[in-house]
């Protein structure tokens, strides 16, 4: 990454999703601001984060590489690259460094890999799909892009809050499995209410000439779900704990494939 811009007063500003304040310190004043701006709703007061990252930013104009992700594990750190940020954290110091460009974005994508590791270890995930929680139950859409996702999020009662319209945080909690509101979004560039709820069903989206939803048995539901997490290590520890986790998830939460017609009506099945 080229040499980062000329510091101003240090300012640093903590978001917190699924429970882990992570503080972000920049001595751009001004990029502070955009990061409260694009995690409003999940920026936190706390004094003692779970983790902390120091950025620095490339100059202005400074354009983005074109660069594959790369996540690989390293004399006990983890080092994240691509083609607009590289950065590192070491868990057992709590600490990390992200290089990148001005672009917010870019951030984010730091953050996800960060949340799928921290909760591969605890036994949930990030996937690919909206989510809502009507009645104090959580529902979750998945799909690959298309599917149908932001579409379910849109069709939404006005008495279901949106959690995501992108990529549902799942976490595990007393034997059971949690959907969490994340800053993480989608088409609808909003987002979703930091809130949580049980989760009650999977549906994974298909579009068709009916509303029908249709039960799917144990191995065909690990390996929809295995599909659409997110995850960008290789590490095999790793990737077992994410296996492990689809595999509890779908012995605890009923997944079931929901062919619908995009229009409101699709919400009368979702019980």
């Amino acid at each position: 990454m080229p040499g980062v811009r000329a510091a101003k007063q240090r300012s640093d500003v903590v978001v917190e999703i699924g429970g882990l304040p992570i503080r972000l310190r920049s001595s751009d004043s001004d990029f502070i601001h955009l990061i409260e701006e694009r995690y409003v709703g999940y920026t936190s007061t706390s004094s003692e984060p779970h983790f902390d990252f120091e950025i620095e930013l490339a100059p202005p104009g400074t354009e983005s590489r074109d660069e594959d992700l790369r996540v690989t594990w390293n004399s006990g750190r983890w080092l994240m690259e691509r083609g607009d940020f590289r950065a590192e954290w070491n868990p057992s110091t709590a600490r990390g460094r992200i290089e990148q460009t001005l672009n917010p974005y870019s951030l984010d994508s730091v953050l996800r890999i960060v949340h799928t590791l921290l909760l591969a270890k605890k036994g949930g995930f990030l996937v690919h799909a909206s989510s809502a929680v009507r009645n104090g139950r959580a529902f979750l859409f998945a799909g690959v892009s298309g599917a149908g996702k932001t579409t379910m999020a849109r069709l939404a009662p006005p008495d279901a809050a949106l959690l995501t319209d992108e990529i549902s945080y799942v976490t595990r909690q007393d034997g059971g499995y949690l959907a969490v509101g994340t800053p993480f979004f989608g088409e609808l560039a909003k987002a979703g209410e930091n809130l949580h709820a049980p989760i009650a069903c999977l549906y994974l989206l298909a579009k068709g000439p009916e509303n029908k939803i249709e039960p799917i048995d144990g191995s065909e539901a690990v390996g929809a779900l295995l599909g659409n997490i997110l995850f960008f290590a290789r590490d095999p520890k790793f990737v077992k704990l994410v296996f492990d986790a689809a595999l509890d998830f779908v012995s605890h939460v009923p997944v079931r494939r929901l062919t619908f017609v995009p229009d409101a009506r699709v919400w009368e099945l979702i019980v």
